[in-house]
């Protein structure tokens, strides 16, 4: 069976119970047409880059299934015709990632660094030494 990582996203006025519930329909449906699913990760409610159907957030969710490839276009099927499901990418791989994805890596690096991480602020800068004001005012005639 192929390796794939599927990921999708559930419109944002649903609850994380209902994202759960789509999730165990569709691991189901994988796992009655002989596939198998192992990771799941919900990624959260994240802000979308441009408006899908009036939406302006959505939740992520990523699933790594082992399954063969009729399972795959069936969940898709069943996620293009679903109004909860804003849109949706499977990835063929040749194997899966061990231990968390790199979205919840960057995460948890962000909630270490704080709000503004390792980048200096504004005026604490070191912009070097200054010219003379005759030098930079006879440059620039």
């Amino acid at each position: 069976m192929a390796l794939y990582e599927h990921v999708f996203l559930a419109r944002q006025d649903l609850s994380a119970q209902q994202v759960e519930a789509l999730v165990e329909q569709y691991k189901a449906l994988i796992e009655s047409m002989g596939g198998s699913v192992g990771r799941v990760e919900n990624w959260g409610l994240k802000s979308l880059t441009y408006r899908i159907n009036k939406n302006r957030k959505a939740h992520y969710t990523l699933m790594d299934i082992s399954a063969p490839a009729a399972a795959i276009q069936e969940v898709e099927r069943q996620q293009r015709l679903s109004e909860d499901i804003l849109r949706f990418m499977t990835v063929r791989v040749e194997a899966h990632e061990e231990g968390v994805s790199a979205m919840m890596q960057k995460r948890d690096d962000r909630e270490r660094e704080g709000r503004f991480g390792d980048r200096p602020r504004f005026g604490d800068r070191d912009r070097g030494p200054r010219r003379p004001r005759e030098q930079a005012e006879g440059a620039a005639e």
